[in-house]
């Protein structure tokens, strides 16, 4: 890792690509229960991540009973998707929801415990309800397919990889210098041009959803996750710190790699749900 951490940004990014890619391709297909591992595993350390970050700026959030919330509503909905559990199951999930409540009567220390409990709903919201959403889009109607998260996860990664190499030899014009200097209208054009075609060359290739769904996804994710990305920037600005962490060689944390999915998958799985009843 130390001799990782002196090459290049570019170099360490190839890296960990290489090593990281093709494990959770092979977490995602190797079982449903692998697949389940994996969301758990991203769920936990983002969401652990997010609470370590909050806690900089003075803030007591629970960092272990949220991580623990979120880790529940993940696995809830695979247990429900899978069909191991009917749906009224989902239900067990409030009375823990509700005890952060209990919880902060007994924190003497907490002076300010409401905005402490915002900020442990928050990192449920933000982190583990998208990561849930990828789990119910992969389970379709109780059929395993890991074609989906895969399609979108690489939808995701060359948009980024574009939106990178693009700003990086072609960008001049600022896309958002309040909050991200580095990000240009270059750099999102050439992201979102090799999303479309990746989206396009997934589909022909699987067929697993059609055309027009894996177009809107790639869409989905240009527009959101653009968004999730300065979303993101703004939460790093505002505790003044450069990655959200610095466990993936030359992509920060979890946050930093994740965050363009944390706010896609909402309008991803509701885009897909409208979609199949409409047409």
């Amino acid at each position: 890792m130390k001799n990782l951490k002196n090459r290049s940004n570019l170099t360490q990014r190839v890296i960990a690509a290489l090593i990281g890619a093709p494990l959770i391709i092979f977490l995602i297909f190797y079982h449903p229960l692998s697949f389940l591992f994996l969301v758990i595993a991203l769920t936990a350390l983002t969401q652990y991540e997010f609470y370590t970050l909050i806690m900089m700026q003075g803030s007591s959030p629970l960092k272990t009973f949220g991580t623990f919330c979120g880790i529940l509503i993940v696995t809830m909905t695979y247990l429900i998707e899978t069909y191991t559990l009917i749906q009224e199951f989902y239900y067990v999930v409030v009375p823990f929801l509700t005890l952060p409540f209990f919880i902060k009567l007994y924190r003497k220390k907490d002076k300010h415990p409401f905005a402490n409990l915002g900020y442990t709903y928050l990192g449920i919201i933000y982190v583990a309800l998208p990561f849930a959403l990828l789990v119910e889009m992969t389970f379709w109607r109780g059929n395993f397919l890991p074609l989906l998260p895969l399609g979108t996860l690489l939808i995701l990664w060359s948009f980024d990889t574009g939106a990178y190499f693009s700003g990086k030899y072609f960008g001049r014009r600022k896309l958002f210098e309040r909050i991200s200097p580095k990000k240009t209208w270059e750099g999102f054009f050439g992201g979102a041009i090799i999303a479309l075609l990746t989206a396009f060359l997934y589909w022909k290739y699987t067929e697993s959803l059609r055309m027009g769904e894996w177009l809107g996804i790639a869409a989905i994710i240009v527009i959101a996750g653009t968004l999730g990305d300065l979303v993101e920037s703004l939460f790093k600005r505002s505790i003044e710190i450069k990655d959200s962490g610095s466990i993936i060689p030359g992509h920060g944390g979890f946050l930093d790699r994740f965050d363009g999915l944390l706010l896609s998958m909402p309008f991803i799985v509701t885009f897909i749900k409208i979609f199949e009843q409409l047409f």
